[in-house]
């Protein structure tokens, strides 16, 4: 079972979609991030969920305060589970839910981005550049990026114009968050 873990949804079950297609990220992974995160004063203003799955990463900023998420996910089944998840928690106000592919889709030009999350196949090798793609120019001056990966793949130093300040593993999957020096 997939719940919120905290703020103004916690404990509120996210429906996640059938088959094998969609991997949460783990109770235990997000509690880390997120408290990795607010330690760090990361700013959820306007939060970008890349590769948003069930929508978990974003909707979690969103009950933790976060003003505004925007989901990317390129299967439009999931996005109508996105949506249905934002109803659930009644966020559904402060969520923009887009089907396409990251990497393809470009954000508006205005957009400035404070926290970007993002959840890709652990085997999608091209997923980093993708993410570049997307990100670049629609950040915040103090903006954070993080990125869910595989434990047996070490992430790049550098995503974008951002460094690497950690990378947490737990299990078999790890956390990347880049940010500016």
């Amino acid at each position: 079972m997939l719940r919120v873990i905290a703020g103004s949804a916690r404990g509120i079950e996210l429906r996640q979609p059938s088959g094998r297609g969609t991997r949460a990220t783990s109770a235990r992974l997000r509690e880390a991030l997120f408290s990795m995160l607010e330690a760090a004063d990361a700013d959820f203003t306007a939060v970008l969920d890349l590769y948003a799955g069930t929508g978990a990463l974003g909707i979690e900023a969103l009950s933790r305060g976060g003003d505004h998420a925007t989901f990317v996910e390129s299967d439009s089944r999931v996005t109508q589970l996105i949506q249905e998840n934002l109803e659930r928690t009644r966020l559904a106000e402060d969520g923009t839910v887009i089907t396409a592919k990251v990497g393809r889709w470009r954000p508006p030009a205005d957009s400035s981005y404070t926290l970007v999350v993002a959840d890709p196949p652990y085997d999608e090798g091209t997923a980093w550049d993708a993410i570049a793609a997307t990100v670049s120019g629609a950040l915040a001056a103090h903006a954070m990026v993080v990125v869910e990966h595989s434990a047996r793949v070490p992430p790049p130093e550098r995503l974008a114009d951002l460094e690497q300040w950690r990378d947490r593993r737990q299990g078999d999957g790890a956390v990347a968050i880049y940010r500016r020096p």
